[in-house]
């Protein structure tokens, strides 16, 4: 069957792998190879991925601190007709990465947007928990400065349904301590290093994952998975368990990020 080609002046969000390569999609892939041009938040991280897949394409930079600027450039070009794919460093654009921004202009704009859906730590972290997944609530990265996400924290304890949290290596244990605190009841899963080779899920009471967490050192990108309250399904106390050694099936690749 043949594959209808890539619209003029359409903004193609591409969700790309977090960790394990193999994640990308065909349709991805496609619309990748086919763009005009790629906007992404690395650009040495994605001509890595470019690279692997075969093929090279102009790269523009897009990120964090230039997205005001190079929104009005794409625009600028998805008006004359180009066809842009925008990535992020991994996973879906715009979920806690670069890319609300320019989506936004660009519809006020009347421009073309597009998803192409993958890979996300979010759902991949949700969908293997085993905590509910009809009702959840998606926080992203917490504020830094402790007043701020003590606050942010409060605002959350009467939120209905599974809170999902990105948090750094470097402050995961921290969290959890503030979890003790606030949702000691909780059932949580950490999920940690989603698709690559030392995946890992560790659940129970935020007491008890601290224990686990003196224990020995975690390392890699988390997604923290904190279950309802008492009178929910699947929020019931249980001691945190260790998981046995995970099978090696994944492909890592050590630039590539959970996001």
């Amino acid at each position: 069957m043949e594959l209808p080609p890539l619209q003029a002046g359409t903004l193609y969000l591409v969700a790309t792998p977090i960790g394990n390569l193999e994640d990308i999609t065909l349709r991805a892939v496609r619309t990748l190879r086919d763009c005009d041009l790629v906007a992404a938040e690395d650009t040495r991280r994605t001509g890595s991925l470019l690279k692997h897949l075969g093929f090279r394409k102009p790269l523009l930079s897009y990120f964090q601190f230039n997205e005001a600027r190079r929104s009005e450039e794409i625009l600028r070009r998805l008006a004359a007709g180009e066809k842009i794919a925008l990535v992020s460093d991994a996973g879906s654009p715009g979920i806690s990465d670069p890319g609300e921004r320019v989506v936004r202009a660009a519809r006020a704009a009347g421009l073309r947007v597009e998803a192409v859906p993958g890979p996300c730590a979010v759902i991949g972290a949700l969908t293997a928990s085993g905590l509910p997944a009809g009702e959840f609530h998606f926080v992203g990265f917490l504020p830094r400065k402790p007043g701020q996400r003590r606050r942010k924290l409060e605002s959350l304890l009467g939120v209905p349904g599974t809170l999902v949290i990105y948090e750094s290596p470097f402050r995961v244990e921290k969290l959890v301590g503030e979890l003790a605190e606030l949702f000691g009841g909780r059932h949580v899963v950490l999920a940690r290093e989603l698709t690559k080779l030392h995946e890992e899920f560790l659940s129970g009471t935020p007491a008890a994952l601290l224990q686990i967490m003196q224990k020995r050192k975690l390392k890699g990108e988390f997604v923290v998975l904190i279950g309802g309250t008492a009178a929910e399904p699947g929020a019931e106390e249980i001691e945190a368990e260790e998981p046995a050694e995970p099978a090696d099936t994944a492909d890592p690749d050590p630039e590539v990020e959970s996001g």
